[in-house]
C-alpha cells in the first residue's frame, strides 16, 4: 500500500466549552479550499444546532469510523473527518482505516437554525479530549457550533500550534471515488420507523465471528415494517456484509427517526455493497459498507473506465469550471451549460470523483461539490490495473481484430477479449473470478483504450482527407 505523510495543521485543538448562552463546540480547521482559493484555516459556520445531543453523537459516529479498522484491526487508523460547506448545509465525511466503511453526516438546513453557511472543504480536528467531552454531553442545553477559528483567533493567528502527521494511504482517495460510483447505482430497498430501527440495529451481532467461526454475508429483506434476515439474496434483498461494521450507528439510536436501506439488485449469491441511512432531527447519518469486511472500496474498479479515456478527462476539465459548491449537482443542467450529453457529464463527474472533487448523496440521488486536499492525479498514478493497462498499450501488446474482439499478450500468455452489449469479457483469471463485478481486468481496460485510440485516429484521418479534397 502506497503511503504519503499528510500533516494537519490547526491553530489550536478543537474543544467543547461552556458559555453563558450554552455549550460551544469549536471545530478547528486545517488547510482547506474555498471559492476564494486556498485558506489555512477556513470558516464555514457559526451558529446554533437545532438538535444538540443528536448532532454531538452523530459527529462522534463519523469520528468512530475515522479511527476504526474493521479488517486487520491491529494496524493504526486515524484520519480527521472532512467537512464541506455547501451554502445551505454541512457535510462531515470519513473513511475507516481499512477503506471498507464510508461515513457521512449531512447537517441539513433544518438542523442549522438559519445561520449562514460558507462554501469549501477542509479537515476538522477531532481529538480524544473532545471525543470524551462530546460523549458526556447531556441535556438539551443550546449547542453553538463553530467550524473554523473565531473572530478573535482570526486576528491573532501566527501559525499552527497543533499538528497531526498521519500516514495517508493512497487507497483512501480511491475509496472516496469508488464508494461514490457504487452508490450512484443503488435504489431504496427498505424503510423502518424509529422503533423498528432501534430494534433491528440492536439485534445485530457486535463481533465478526460466531463461536470462533467467520460468518458469511448476511442478507435482509423488507417484510412489513421491519427487515427480515434471509439466507439467500431473494428479489429486493439487501446485503449486510459484516454487520458489526454498523456499530457506529449505536451512538444515535436514541435520536433516530427512521432507517433507510439502499443497495443494488442482487447479483446471484455474491455479496454486494449497501448503504444504511439513519434519519435524525435535521440530519442524516449514512454508513456505506463494502461488499466484504476484508475488501476495501479502493479495489472495486468502478471508475477505471472513466479514468481510461482522454475524452473523459477533457470533459471533466470543462465540467469542473462549472461547479460552484452546489449541494445538488444536476447532470442535465451541466449538460445544457457545457454542451455535452448527459451521459458524458455523468462520466466526467465520475472522473472528478477520483480527484475528490464531487461526492454522491444517495438520499437525494444527486452529486455534490467538494474539494478534498489531494493531488488530482494520485488516483490514476497509483491504480494498479490502470497502470498495467497503460503499460500493455504502450508495449503494443493489444491487437484489435474484428469489432469488439482483441488479443492481448501479457507475459507469456495470450488473452482473448470479447465485447457484448458494450461490456468486455476476457479469458484471464481475473474475469473468471469476478466476471465484471469489480470492474474490468487490465486486458479489457487496455483493449478499451486501444479501441478509443483507433477510433480517434480514424476520425482524424477522415477529417484530414475530407479537408484535402
Amino acid at each position: 500500500m502506497t503511503r504519503s505523510a499528510h500533516t494537519f495543521a490547526y491553530a489550536r485543538a478543537s474543544s467543547l466549552t461552556v458559555a453563558e448562552t450554552g455549550q460551544v463546540l469549536g471545530l478547528e480547521t486545517a488547510g482547506g479550499l474555498t471559492p476564494a482559493g486556498a485558506d489555512a484555516h477556513p470558516q464555514f459556520f457559526a451558529g446554533f444546532l437545532s438538535a444538540p445531543q443528536a448532532a454531538a453523537r452523530a459527529l462522534l459516529a463519523v469520528a468512530d469510523v475515522a479511527a476504526a479498522r474493521y479488517h486487520r484491526r491491529s494496524l493504526r487508523a486515524s484520519l480527521d473527518p472532512v467537512v464541506t460547506g455547501n451554502g445551505d448545509r454541512l457535510r462531515f465525511e470519513s473513511f475507516s482505516g481499512c477503506c471498507g466503511v464510508y461515513a457521512r453526516l449531512d447537517v441539513l438546513p433544518d438542523g442549522l437554525c438559519g445561520a449562514d453557511t460558507g462554501h469549501g472543504t477542509t479537515n476538522v480536528d477531532v481529538n480524544n479530549p473532545l471525543r470524551e467531552a462530546l460523549s458526556r454531553m447531556g441535556g438539551d442545553d443550546p449547542l453553538h457550533l463553530r467550524v473554523g477559528p473565531d473572530e478573535m483567533a482570526v486576528t491573532t493567528l501566527d501559525g499552527p500550534v497543533v499538528e497531526k502527521k498521519v500516514p495517508l494511504p493512497e487507497r483512501w482517495l480511491r475509496g472516496f471515488a469508488e464508494s461514490q460510483a457504487v452508490t450512484a447505482g443503488f435504489d431504496l430497498r427498505g424503510e423502518l420507523t424509529a422503533a423498528e430501527t432501534a430494534r433491528f440495529l440492536r439485534s445485530l451481532p457486535r463481533t465478526a465471528t460466531v463461536a470462533g467461526a467467520v460468518t458469511g454475508p448476511l442478507w435482509v429483506v423488507a417484510a412489513g415494517r421491519t427487515l427480515r434476515p434471509t439466507t439467500r439474496p431473494v428479489p429486493g434483498a439487501v446485503c449486510l456484509p459484516g454487520p458489526e461494521r454498523l456499530a457506529a450507528l449505536q451512538r444515535v439510536l436514541r435520536h433516530a427517526t427512521g432507517l433507510r436501506v439502499y443497495g443494488p439488485a442482487p447479483d446471484g449469491a455474491h455479496p454486494t455493497a449497501s448503504a444504511w441511512e439513519v434519519g435524525l432531527p435535521g440530519m442524516r447519518l449514512t454508513l456505506t459498507l463494502s461488499p466484504e469486511p476484508d475488501r476495501g472500496f479502493s479495489g472495486e474498479g468502478g471508475v477505471l473506465e472513466a479514468l481510461a479515456g482522454d475524452a473523459t478527462a477533457q470533459d471533466a476539465d470543462l465540467v469542473s469550471v462549472l461547479l460552484a459548491w452546489e449541494p445538488r449537482i444536476d447532470p442535465a443542467d451541466l449538460a445544457e451549460q457545457s454542451g455535452l450529453t448527459v451521459d458524458r457529464v455523468r462520466a466526467a463527474l465520475v472522473r472528478l470523483g477520483t480527484a475528490g472533487r464531487v461526492g454522491y448523496d444517495i438520499a437525494e440521488a444527486a452529486y455534490f461539490h467538494r474539494e478534498l486536499p489531494y493531488d488530482a492525479r494520485q488516483a490514476e498514478r497509483h491504480n494498479p490495473r490502470l497502470v498495467a493497462a497503460r503499460t500493455l498499450l504502450e508495449a503494443g501488446a493489444v491487437t484489435l481484430e474484428h469489432p469488439g474482439t482483441a488479443v492481448v499478450v501479457s507475459g507469456e500468455r495470450r488473452y482473448q477479449v470479447r465485447g457484448s452489449g458494450g461490456a468486455l469479457s476476457c479469458t484471464c483469471q481475473w474475469w473468471a473470478d469476478y466476471r465484471g463485478r469489480r470492474g474490468p481486468c487490465k486486458h479489457a481496460l487496455a483493449t478499451r483504450m486501444a479501441t478509443r485510440a483507433a477510433g480517434t485516429s480514424t476520425s482524424t484521418a477522415t477529417t484530414t482527407s475530407g479537408a484535402t479534397r
